[in-house]
């Protein structure tokens, strides 16, 4: 039981973050709730189905091959997590009336990355015990929630735009994008002092994010009431 506390925590602390840094109109909880189960079980069994899939077309048979651990990381793991939880915002979120403002994105979105990171948070630490734990909640989570802000700062635009194609796509590929790189620096660690490169997209990630927030903070519609 402890550990999977321990695997939540940090789940929470994101949630209570994004959710405080919407100042002018909160969203309903009952819709942050199902975003949150959305991406807890069904972004989980897509990303599933859609492993079973690209394991048999795009095979790793050298794991010393950068190649094909870039293919791994960039069109396997982060293209399939990134576009489940994709699926839910835009067909269960953005059309909601209570998505009513661009900040909006980013909470959904948010939302739908910590229910899919909150599964996958406890297999792992199940299974890597109290280190995983740490190491998960100041790595993995926190890229779970950089993913998700740029993903919903762009969908959060989307909503109200006449490109909302464009706008949905360019937030599925800046999450892909960097989803797909924290995963390539971690995948060929075998290249000593590579994995550095994690922890640098992860703070690019981070200036990136909050500006991401401060930019719709300033444009919401509610500021003013």
């Amino acid at each position: 039981m402890s550990l999977i506390l321990i695997a939540v925590a940090p789940i929470l602390v994101v949630i209570l973050y994004i959710y405080i840094q919407d100042k002018y109109e909160k969203e309903p909880n009952g819709l942050l709730l199902v975003s949150f189960l959305l991406g807890a079980i069904f972004s989980v069994i897509l990303v599933f189905i859609l492993y079973l899939f690209t394991g048999r077309w795009i095979p790793v048979t050298d794991e010393y091959s950068i190649w094909q651990q870039f293919v791994q990381a960039f069109f396997v793991v982060a293209l399939a997590e990134e576009f489940s939880k994709y699926i839910m915002v835009k067909y269960f979120a953005q059309p909601r009336k209570a998505f009513n403002e661009p900040y909006d994105g980013i909470v959904y979105a948010v939302m739908v990355s910590m229910g899919f990171a909150c599964t996958e948070n406890i297999l792992y630490v199940l299974q890597g015990g109290y280190t995983t734990a740490i190491l998960r909640a100041i790595t993995a989570v926190p890229a779970h929630a950089i993913f998700g802000i740029l993903m919903g700062y762009y969908m959060g635009k989307a909503k109200f735009s006449n490109n909302r194609f464009i706008f949905n796509m360019s937030g599925l590929f800046l999450a892909v994008l960097f989803h797909g790189a924290y995963d390539f620096f971690l995948f060929i660690n075998f290249i000593p002092g590579i994995s550095i490169g994690a922890f640098i997209s992860l703070i690019v990630g981070v200036l990136l994010s909050k500006k991401a927030i401060r930019k719709h903070q300033e444009n919401s519609s509610f500021k003013t009431l």
